[in-house]
């Protein structure tokens, strides 16, 4: 490995690292300035250390350092060193930002919906941020993955699972309406962090059977710019073979992409599927001006 890609390679992991790091202050900034003055948890790990903390009168940070400890061994064990290492960083920033913050002023008070949809979108956004750069901030999730294994269940439903208990145990010290707040704060975290992940644009793939085939990807590329790809399909009642068309287009595009279909074969079988992330090939847009 020659020593430019050495160089390339550290810099990115400082990076990574660096990023993980402000996600963590993030999170400990909306849990500390919003969600926890208002008596609003979170859930999973560190739901579970607000409690304690209330509880027992022990630092937050303390107790979410002590808790994540098997899920961080854990998670080195099921996916691997790197993960782990990473999420070491971000859990000990979330624990050292908590302590340094405990005190910062509260910069919503008392308006129950503005105090779990912000606190929802910042914490959210944190752990976006530190997942979508390696690393972890609650352990939880690690747990679902490996009881999913085990267990008759998907790791979804086992997440669903255990942060319903994790609200059970919140509504002992919030009671039953913080522990609800808690739970409509968490989803927002939830979609906050899918998106963060993903990014805000992301990517569908269209997948289309048409009697026009030839034309819908001619279509397709003199209006939007974008290339397609073929796969002959047989239909398992007619035998009759088919060209499948695939196509995948950024999420902005979505409308413009239907109403092609519509104008070229309104009775197209189409099917649409989200995508994560696109790399390689032919995925940059042509000029269609």
């Amino acid at each position: 490995m020659s020593t430019t890609t050495k160089k390339k390679r550290k810099i990115k992991k400082v990076s990574q690292a660096l990023s993980v790091v402000i996600g963590a202050f993030i999170t400990a900034y909306g849990l500390e300035a919003i969600l926890i003055p208002n008596n609003v948890s979170d859930g999973g790990v560190t739901g579970l250390s607000i409690v304690g903390s209330q509880l027992f009168g022990m630092p937050l940070g303390i107790l979410i350092g002590i808790l994540n400890i098997p899920f961080v061994f854990l998670g080195y064990k099921q996916i691997g060193k790197s993960f782990a290492i990473y999420s070491v960083i971000g859990i000990a920033s979330l624990a050292y930002g908590t302590s340094i913050m405990h005190h910062v002023p509260t910069i919503i008070h008392g308006d129950t919906l503005l105090v779990t949809v912000v606190g929802g979108i910042i914490i959210g956004f944190g752990m976006g941020l530190a997942l979508r750069n390696g690393g972890a901030l609650d352990g939880i999730d690690m747990l679902a993955v490996l009881l999913s294994r085990k267990l008759p269940f998907g790791t979804s439903d086992l997440i669903l699972f255990l942060n319903l208990f994790v609200f059970i145990v919140v509504s002992t010290v919030f009671g039953l309406q913080g522990a609800f707040l808690s739970g409509i704060a968490y989803f927002i975290a939830s979609k906050v962090i899918h998106t963060v992940e993903e990014g805000l644009s992301g990517s569908k793939t269209f997948k289309i059977i048409t009697s026009e085939p030839e034309l819908m990807v001619e279509t397709i590329r003199d209006r939007l710019g974008r290339s397609a790809t073929y796969n002959v399909v047989e239909g398992g009642y007619s035998n009759e073979k088919f060209k499948e068309i695939t196509c995948i287009i950024n999420r902005l595009e979505d409308s413009k992409m239907k109403e092609i279909i519509n104008e070229v074969d309104k009775y197209a079988f189409v099917a649409v599927y989200d995508v994560a992330e696109v790399k390689g090939g032919n995925f940059k847009k042509r000029d269609i001006h």
